[in-house]
């Protein structure tokens, strides 16, 4: 009894050490960047070379988003005992810990200060949340004896062995992984190539520095085996020959709103380090501080804080890629932040025939935007196990980097082009672009299509086995289209290519038998590519046009 009583003691004494100890995390807005410390014309002091080139070649400028916080407010704050954890130059404010849980107070009458929250209280406990409970890993992995392994389904229904075939596997692009933990990613097989190539750019750990980093949690390991995992005959991820820098942002233990600016502070270091594209296999909705949840109404595309952050990204020429969440059979239902983002592709899941997984959250966006964007095979996902085996998983968690890392090899294939453009390809080359819904949106992608999009010129011209004929040709003001099956319903989405690659004319229209575009008279002589998309695929036409 008298050990027992000693036990007991002594773990109320470890808990009050740890009472003492825990820390209070606060976020602090600031008003302005008056009188900023830097400067618009030398964004070299804040920005890598590659970073400012990202923005050159994309016609995006510098602006007062790009300057960091300014110091002095920094310092004035810190004259409080409390800690700097990360400043947000996005959002312009920073997050801080310490001891008191009343910083507010102290706060309140300073002039620069916008606005204070309480992230994350000091006496929080371990979660009764697990946002990654829903997506346990299997040993039940399809055999497939291809180089692929069972990893071809995922992408073969992308048709992304077209760019793989022709070396585009990501090379040269650099993506940036949002995750909560990459447990032996410096020791598993599927990683062995990336680290013998030196494609692991870096890492950094944004919960807390002080971690073992690769002793953390498994799931952003797993996520990066579906872009970059390479065990020929097991697993090949849809980047494989991509760049990585891998940032820890999630605290698993815990569900708080500080992850949400741990994930901009992220999202801002992988800007400034000049990365490509972020993937983000992370959502929110509520929170261990039911007083910070959000709700539907706050997935407007430009409302939480970690849309907003996710918003700016994609706004600095990045591609941002956010799981839409695995919420339909639970009570929330609906996609979760950041995907609701209006410049983010929110990703779904779909199995291997192409149906909605029953988990992936469901649309619109409250303002009925469409939401999610696009989707990816997160429903038995191939994938590595932290065990050292090749398993299968489900989660949206998987299809946002399956299409983010297919979006890094298409990407690379057409270097020339904006994020702007490749997104939009990977949303006209979907399956259900004639009709998409509000469980996969535009549906999967296909890159064949994406291909031909983005390089009218380079696009299958063959006459065989075509569903439409065209006349006449050479073409002065008309051109009459003729379907040879009969085509009833859908939509039509046609554009009409110069050889150098402007587009010059498009038509939505209603699916028929005979479609006509009118009033080309003014349209200059040439030749150009005519491209007929329907729900079936796009077929490829060369024009004539004469005056």
């Amino acid at each position: 009894m008298r050990m027992r009583y000693i036990i007991l003691l002594l773990g109320m004494l470890w808990l009050g050490v740890q009472a003492i100890h825990a820390q209070n995390y606060f976020w602090i807005g600031f008003t302005d960047k008056n009188n900023s410390e830097y400067s618009l014309d030398h964004p070299e002091m804040y920005l890598s070379e590659r970073a400012i080139q990202r923005r050159i070649n994309q016609n995006i400028a510098v602006d007062s988003l790009d300057l960091p916080v300014k110091q002095t407010y920094i310092d004035s704050v810190l004259t409080l005992e409390v800690e700097l954890v990360h400043a947000s130059k996005w959002l312009n404010g920073i997050t801080v810990r310490c001891d008191s849980a009343t910083l507010a107070d102290s706060l309140g009458n300073w002039s620069f200060i916008r606005e204070v929250q309480l992230t994350k209280p000091g006496m929080s406990t371990k979660s009764l949340h697990n946002k990654f409970a829903d997506e346990q890993l299997s040993d039940r992995a399809p055999i497939d004896t291809s180089v692929y392994g069972a990893s071809v389904h995922q992408i073969g229904m992308m048709e992304g062995q077209v760019l793989h075939n022709e070396n585009f596997r990501g090379q040269g692009i650099q993506i940036a992984v949002l995750d909560a933990g990459f447990y032996k990613v410096d020791e598993l097989p599927a990683f062995d190539s990336l680290w013998a190539n030196n494609q692991i750019l870096g890492t950094k750990d944004f919960v807390n520095p002080g971690d073992d980093f690769f002793s953390t949690n498994y799931h952003g390991m797993s996520v990066l085996s579906c872009m970059g995992g390479n065990i020929p005959g097991e697993l090949i991820g849809t980047a494989p020959k991509a760049s990585y820098w891998l940032l820890r942002s999630e605290e698993n233990d815990s569900e708080y709103i500080v992850e949400e600016d741990n994930w901009v502070a992220a999202a801002e270091f992988a800007d400034s380090v000049g990365v490509d594209i972020i993937n983000a296999s992370l959502g929110y909705t509520e929170f261990d501080d039911a007083s910070t949840n959000h709700t539907y109404a706050d997935l407007d595309g430009k409302t939480t804080r970690v849309t907003r952050g996710a918003n700016i990204a994609a706004s600095r020429g990045m591609l941002v890629f956010a799981s839409a969440g695995n919420e339909r059979d639970n009570s929330w239902f609906r996609i979760v932040a950041p995907s609701d983002g209006v410049n983010v592709i929110g990703v779904a899941a779909v199995d291997a025939n192409f149906s909605p997984a029953f988990f992936s959250s469901a649309g619109p966006a409250v303002d009925g935007a469409l939401k999610p964007n696009v989707s990816a095979m997160g429903y038995s996902t191939t994938l590595q196990r932290s065990n050292g085996t090749v398993g299968i998983a489900n989660g949206t968690s998987f299809s946002s980097p399956v299409l983010a890392g297919m979006a890094a090899s298409l990407w690379q294939a057409y270097p020339e082009k904006t994020a702007v453009e490749i997104k939009t390809a990977l949303e006209e080359s979907g399956h259900l672009y004639n009709s998409p819904d509000s469980l996969q949106g535009y549906g999967v992608p296909n890159m064949q299509v994406a291909c031909s999009l983005l390089n009218p010129a380079a696009a299958d011209i063959t006459t065989e086995n075509r569903s439409w004929t065209i006349f006449p040709n050479p073409v002065k003001d008309r051109i009459v289209l003729k379907s040879a099956t009969n085509i009833q319903a859908g939509r039509l989405d046609i554009k009409l290519y110069a050889l150098d690659g402007r587009m010059v004319n498009n038509w939505q229209l209603p699916a028929a038998p005979i479609v006509t575009l009118n009033n080309l008279e003014t349209t200059e002589s040439g030749i150009f590519l005519l491209l007929v998309k329907t729900k079936d695929g796009v077929e490829t036409f060369k024009i004539n046009k004469i005056r």
